[in-house]
């Protein structure tokens, strides 16, 4: 899946900040229902987030609601003060090996 309109706000400025989001996982019992991830998604628009931190925290929470085989997030920054962010936070299930 991929959000290109993910928001959230620069924790010491205020100014907000853009990112590009990718989400790719193997699910085991349970799937991401698309309206609740866009939904979940957009609660970030006001709320003051290193880029660090809330893609931990997003991944975090996703697996915890979706406990799948196997989730990354990469979290794609826009530019700011000339430096360009990408972060990535993986999660795999105890025991799970890709296959293929």
């Amino acid at each position: 899946m991929e959000i290109p309109e993910f928001t959230c706000l620069c924790p010491l400025t205020g100014q907000p900040d853009f990112a590009t989001l990718s989400l790719e996982y193997v699910p085991d019992r349970l799937c991401l229902e698309l309206k609740s991830l866009k939904l979940y998604v957009w609660s970030y628009r006001n709320q003051g987030a290193f880029h660090e931190a809330v893609t931990n925290r997003m991944l975090d929470d996703l697996v915890r609601a979706a406990q799948p085989r196997f989730m990354r997030l990469t979290a794609k920054f826009n530019v700011r003060g000339g430096i360009h962010t990408s972060v990535v936070a993986e999660h795999r299930k105890r025991g799970w090996k890709a296959t293929g």
